[in-house]
Order: structure tokens, then sequence, then C-alpha cells
């Protein structure tokens, strides 16, 4: 029996970038360790195949007989795991839009790539991620399993241009960031493609370029100064720009919600990734004033300031 891998890939959030860092925005993407998935093999001894490892490993090895793969993969062990049980012991939830693919394809590619990891950059990282992860959204920027990966915030500050940051220390206060459970799952591939058929009308694109990524770059550049004041603010245009340009990513049945937030300042909403369900991502300079107003909604703080 092989013996066992335990080794844990955390999910992710994007805090900020979401659609606006596939133009020309900044980015800024954290891990979240309450999820996380391990490979594992069946404890029962029934050497079930993984359907999902099975369709990926096809995938992989598609990439290798073309030579597409950007690295040096053992897909000779990954098949024969596969065949003795092999799966991806996961409580990340799928279509949540916090990097579930990302894990299991960074899970993956520690164990069966076969370079001397040390000498792989980030930005050669994050290219092997984006072809890898393309089998289940069919494209992908390769950041999702470069978080897991690395285990480590990243800053975007544009395409070719990523790296590891520090996540300032806040002052201690009531207000925090949180998510919100919408309590449904969305697939990522057709909002994303929803965003690009957008961005071929010439005003959206220009929305997005002029206003959408300032904005994006001013919280991120908030954040990182731990100046919340400003986060705030910068946070409520994003939220209104959002609700007035991205209607379809937002659930029907949190528009209002998200419309009452932006009226009472008691919280603001974004979307948590492409939007369409799973988690909306909220601020508020009152944690436990936010927990009373919505409290017939599953709310996780993220970090208190």
């Amino acid at each position: 029996m092989p013996h066992e891998i335990e080794k844990k890939f955390y999910s992710k959030v994007i805090l900020f970038g979401e659609f606006s860092v596939i133009q020309s925005s900044m980015g800024l993407v954290i891990p979240y360790t309450l999820f996380d998935g391990k490979l594992t093999f069946r404890r029962d001894n029934t050497a079930v195949m993984d359907p999902e490892l099975k369709a990926f490993s096809l995938f992989i090895k598609q990439l290798i007989d073309s030579n597409q793969l950007n690295c040096q993969f053992d897909i000779t062990s990954f098949e024969f795991d596969i065949s003795q049980g092999l799966y991806f012991d996961s409580t990340i939830p799928q279509g949540y839009g916090v990097g579930s693919s990302g894990a299991l394809v960074a899970a993956i590619f520690d164990r069966y790539e076969q370079e001397n990891h040390s000498t792989l950059d980030i930005a050669k990282l994050k290219k092997i991620f984006s072809q890898m992860e393309s089998h289940f959204h069919g494209a992908s920027s390769g950041v999702d399993p470069l978080i897991s990966y690395l285990n480590s915030p990243i800053l975007i500050k544009n395409k070719n241009d990523l790296g590891s940051v520090t996540i300032p220390k806040f002052p201690k206060g009531k207000g925090g960031i949180f998510l919100l459970n919408t309590k449904r799952s969305r697939k990522t591939e057709p909002l994303v493609n929803l965003f690009l058929e957008k961005t071929k009308n010439e005003r959206f694109n220009g929305l997005c370029e002029n206003q959408l990524t300032p904005i994006t770059n001013d919280c991120i550049k908030n954040f990182l100064d731990a100046d919340m004041k400003s986060l705030l603010e910068n946070f409520k245009k994003l939220s209104e720009f959002q609700f007035e340009h991205f209607s379809p990513m937002i659930p029907t049945l949190y528009r209002d919600l998200w419309v009452e937030g932006i009226k009472s300042n008691d919280y603001l909403l974004k979307l948590c990734g492409a939007g369409g369900g799973g988690f909306l991502m909220g601020i508020t300079s009152d944690f436990q004033k936010v927990k009373r107003v919505l409290s017939a909604h599953e709310i996780r703080l993220l970090l208190s300031f």
C-alpha cells in the first residue's frame, strides 16, 4: 500500500482585484487557512479510482505528449497512485471562489513535479499553474495554485510582476473584513467569460480601466498601509461600482442587502472571486453591530482592525 501524503494546501481569498486584475489592476490574494485539502489514499484498502483525478491525469498527459507542459512531471507515478485509490481529501467548498481547484493543483504539483523546486521562480510557477489549472476553468491566471503552493500572500502588480508581500499589523479596533456565505455554489468559467465578453464593449472597458482599476489599486494601497479610514472610503466606491456595472455577478437574493449596506454605511459588500454565489466579502467599522444586523446570514471574520 502506498504511503499516505499528509501535507496540507490551503484555500485562498482574493482581497482585491477580482476581474479587474484580468485587465491591468493590481491584485492582492491571501491564503485562507479555514479550509484545506491534502492528497491521501483511501483507508479501507479499496482502490477506487477518483474520476476527477483520472480526467486531470489525462489532461496532464496530453500536455506532456505535446511538449506543452513547462516542467518535469512524473505522470507514471501519478497514474499509478490514482489506480491505487489516491484522492484529494478537501474541506474547501467547490464553486465558492476560495480556490478548491487551486489547492488541488498545488498539491499534485508538489507531489509529482520532479525539478528542484527552489530553482523555480514565481513567474515560472505561475505559468505552470496556469497551464495545469486551465483543465478546471478553461482559462486560469495560475494565481490560486500559487497562493496554495507558497502559502503566502501575493501582491500582483501586473501580469508579469508579482511576489510575496507582508500583511501589516492592524490597530486593534471594532472594525473587520468578513466573508458572507451565500450558501450557493457557482462555476467560475461562465462568469469570467461574461466579463471578457463585456470588456469588448468600449464603454464598459473604459469604465474598468479608468474607474475600477484606480479604485482597486487605491484599496490595495490603503490596506497595505493599514490606512483603514481611506480603505473604508474606497471600498464604498468599489461596492457602488460593482453594484452598478457587475450586477449579473451579484446573486439576486443579495442585491437588496448590498444596497442597504451602501445606504446605511453599517457595512459594505463586494464580490469575492467571480461572484454568482459562493462568498461575498464585506467590511465594517463595527463588526459586533454587523453580526446583529446580518444575524440571518452566516458571516466569518477574516481579519479585524
